[in-house]
């Protein structure tokens, strides 16, 4: 959560760095103007000149500190600049009120940036709203009447009063919608995590001890009663671990562990699941590359997809045998699983069934994979998986 404090911070340097463009862009203005010939006599304007380096130094000096003294110096230095004017003429100018104009109702004016936000400032903004109107007021034009000249002064200092206000009232508000943005994002990324964690929940079930269960409903055809044996113990010591509060990851021989894999060979475990289905009836015929390197993430996704579909192979194909080939190139593994079973009709599988859509395909495009499936009533199945380098 981002703090008041740091957005306090932020909010005081983007009212400086403006008070600091707007000053220097109207002080320039407002030289360049008294410096027309014959808009002010030498002598006044070389006596202004000192004031006007001095007002410039104000500003920039504003830009980089929050610090009182700077508005109170160029407040001053640009009210001297005003007065100096104002007494160069007997009569009223006009023309010089004019040329006045941009430095009292910019260069000054932009120190309202900075003044909003205490008594003390608010009394300075006034006494420099108040004055540099006043002075140019009696410059351009006649006691008793309101020039055009000093009213835009005026409307200067009341814009940079309302920018002021605006901006920081605005940064507290984006920042408050920032935070509800963020607070969103987070709610719907705990949601995401939660929902990836019920779907890891419902594979490893359905890997581990639905896969038991439905090896006990047939009374364990096909399979060695150790194999049986050593299968319901794995199961019942990672229900332990669950129940204790163990989040097990999974591995790739099929089961699962607490003890995390950095980077495994995919040559090293390929005997390991070739095993588990020996022992069960199912005989696995590997082909193809030998040794692949993959991330233990990607590789446990491979794997356990790899060792559903040869589950699925033993419980449906009606065979005994099935082949394995492995293929790779520079940024992808394949796994083609196939079997000359029963086959059957595509069209006909029940999308609720997580034996292929979660355990197979979810699996892989978590890993950045892909599974296509290939079937016909009598023709057999192969199941081609991929996965990323």
């Amino acid at each position: 959560m981002i703090t008041m404090d740091l957005i306090a911070k932020e909010r005081d340097r983007l009212l400086q760095r403006a008070a600091r463009l707007l000053g220097l862009c109207g002080t320039a203005a407002g030289l360049l103007s008294i410096s027309v010939p014959g808009v002010l006599p030498l002598t006044s304007y070389l006596l202004c000149l000192p004031f006007v380096i001095v007002l410039i130094g104000s500003h920039i000096m504003v830009g980089r500190t929050a610090s009182l003294w700077w508005p109170v110096v160029g407040i001053a230095s640009g009210s001297v600049v005003l007065v100096v004017a104002r007494f160069a003429y007997d009569t009223p100018s006009p023309s010089l009120a004019a040329a006045l104009a941009p430095l009292a109702g910019a260069g000054l004016a932009s120190f309202a940036f900075v003044l909003t936000s205490s008594v003390v400032r608010l009394a300075l903004l006034g006494f420099g709203a108040a004055s540099g109107t006043l002075i140019v007021q009696r410059v351009g034009a006649d006691p008793g009447t309101i020039s055009a000249v000093a009213t835009a002064v005026l409307l200067g200092w009341a814009i940079a009063c309302f920018l002021s206000y605006w901006l920081t009232a605005s940064v507290p508000r984006a920042a408050r919608r920032i935070y509800s943005i963020g607070k969103a994002h987070r709610a719907e990324r705990q949601a995401s995590e939660t929902e990836a964690q019920r779907r890891q929940s419902a594979r490893l079930l359905h890997d581990t001890v639905l896969a038991t269960l439905t090896l006990f409903a047939h009374s364990g055809v096909g399979v060695a009663p150790a194999a049986l044996q050593q299968q319901a113990a794995d199961d019942a010591r990672l229900l332990r671990q669950l129940r204790l509060g163990a989040t097990p990851t999974p591995q790739s021989s099929g089961t699962y562990n607490l003890e995390p894999v950095e980077e495994t060979v995919l040559g090293t475990t390929l005997e390991s699941v070739k095993q588990r289905f020996g022992r069960m009836g199912l005989e696995v015929s590997w082909h193809g590359t030998g040794q692949v390197l993959l991330p233990s993430d990607v590789l446990d996704a491979f794997l356990l997809s790899l060792a559903e579909c040869l589950e699925n192979v033993r419980r449906h194909s009606g065979v005994t045998e099935a082949h394995v080939t492995i293929t790779d190139d520079a940024t992808t593994v394949r796994a083609m699983v196939t079997d000359a079973g029963v086959g059957f009709n595509l069209a006909g599988i029940d999308e609720d069934k997580l034996g292929f859509k979660e355990s197979v395909v979810g699996r892989l495009r978590e890993v950045g994979g892909n599974a296509r499936l290939f079937s016909s009533p009598g023709a057999g199945t192969t199941v081609v998986l991929e996965v990323p380098k």
